[in-house]
């Protein structure tokens, strides 16, 4: 059953490369300067194949890549299907749906031009990212462990936190020096308010009893926060930082909407004007797949820095 499951993936590209190449253009659609869904549904097919093969050889890869097949299947079999949706049959409107061999077209041949406005994105996503996590951190443990902080700052947090961070534009362009800083401050407030709220509820639900037996052991307060509480606490801090990066990436996409001159939000803003929907569609491929990247880097840190609670999280 599992080999049969690795070959569902070669099945869907055969699918994919046959009827592209049997089904004709519909005369609607512009034609791209090369069949791009071709060489790629080629590129698939060679893939998979080698996956298939690869199982013979190791039978633990096999399993592994069994469970991962389906999905693979499923993403090969959209795309045939969308692509005779779109590029032979014309059956979705035109200028809204172009044909998979354009979008491909824009990937490829403008890659420098997205490249240079995946640059500037990355910008100011990791400098607001990076901002929002550590003011984030720093807010939710002194909410967590100091009755002042809790008394003064988790107000002004449960106040300002839930207006989203794109309602601050209009002040953020009169308090900031460049476009570049008020975006990047955006973010950061995006990120910090999920942060900082359950970084803070994490510290509130460790048991009392982790730091009396600190405490009777010896502990000073400061070793029992940096070795008690903060650890205790990382589970939901990191749950903060994944719902604090994904509302940074749609306040990316506003933030770069105030007169930036390059990033893949503005690209895909842009790209609407002209009604270019080949090249939107493209920026946001761009745009989900370095989403999906960050997350998983995410992940992996998590599982690095939690592997004592392996088995325990399920998030």
């Amino acid at each position: 059953m599992q080999r049969l499951k690795t070959l569902f993936p070669v099945l869907a590209a055969g699918i994919a490369l046959v009827t592209d190449w049997a089904i004709p253009d519909s005369s609607l659609h512009p034609a791209a300067n090369r069949p791009y869904f071709l060489l790629v549904m080629a590129v698939a097919l060679a893939l998979t194949a080698v996956l298939f093969l690869a199982g013979f050889a190791a039978p633990a890869f096999q399993k592994k890549y069994s469970g991962k097949a389906p999905f693979y299947t499923g993403i090969l079999l959209f795309l045939c299907v969308l692509n005779i949706l779109t590029a032979k049959t014309a059956t979705l409107p035109v200028l809204y749906f172009p044909s998979l061999d354009r979008v491909f077209r824009v990937l490829v041949e403008d890659a420098a031009f997205l490249g240079k406005c995946l640059l500037y994105s990355l910008r100011l996503q990791v400098t607001g990212w990076v901002s929002g996590a550590v003011a984030g951190v720093l807010t939710g443990v002194a909410i967590g462990f100091s009755k002042g902080a809790r008394y003064w700052i988790y107000p002004l947090v449960r106040v300002l936190g839930p207006i989203p961070s794109t309602a601050w534009i209009p002040l953020a362009m009169i308090s900031f020096p460049t476009v570049v800083s008020a975006s990047a401050f955006l973010i950061a407030l995006a990120v910090w308010f999920p942060t900082s709220v359950l970084t803070a509820s994490g510290i509130s639900s460790i048991p009392n009893a982790y730091f009396e037996a600190a405490a009777t052991l010896g502990a000073s307060n400061r070793y029992a926060l940096w070795k008690v509480g903060i650890p205790a606490a990382m589970p939901h801090m990191f749950l903060g930082l994944f719902n604090g990066t994904t509302a940074s990436f749609i306040t990316l996409v506003t933030a770069e909407m105030m007169g930036a001159k390059y990033g893949i939000g503005w690209y895909v803003n842009w790209q609407k004007d002209m009604m270019a929907y080949a090249n939107v569609y493209a920026g946001l491929i761009v745009m989900s797949v370095i989403c999906y990247c960050i997350i998983t880097l995410l992940f992996r840190a998590r599982d690095h820095v939690l592997v004592w609670q392996k088995g325990v999280i399920k998030w």
